[in-house]
């Protein structure tokens, strides 16, 4: 099962960066798709719901279809 996640706003990220939970690994969303963070997530990062996760992307002009996409670990 996949959880989302938000981080913290800062000056670069108003609304904060989207990162996603999946089995155990986390990875955030960068311009080019999924990017796996190689340290633990975020101390500060929220769980959002899926929705959230979605209005979060709509406000940033990313496609929705993303959330759909995130990588699986082997």
């Amino acid at each position: 099962m996949t959880r989302f996640l938000r981080t913290e706003q800062t000056m670069a990220f108003p609304h904060g960066r989207l990162i996603a939970s999946h089995d155990g690994a986390n990875f955030v969303l960068a311009p080019d798709g999924w990017d796996r963070l190689a340290g633990p997530r975020p101390r500060h990062a929220m769980y959002v719901s899926r929705e959230e996760a979605e209005d979060w992307c709509e406000r940033e002009g990313w496609d929705l279809n993303l959330l759909d996409e995130v990588p699986t670990t082997s």
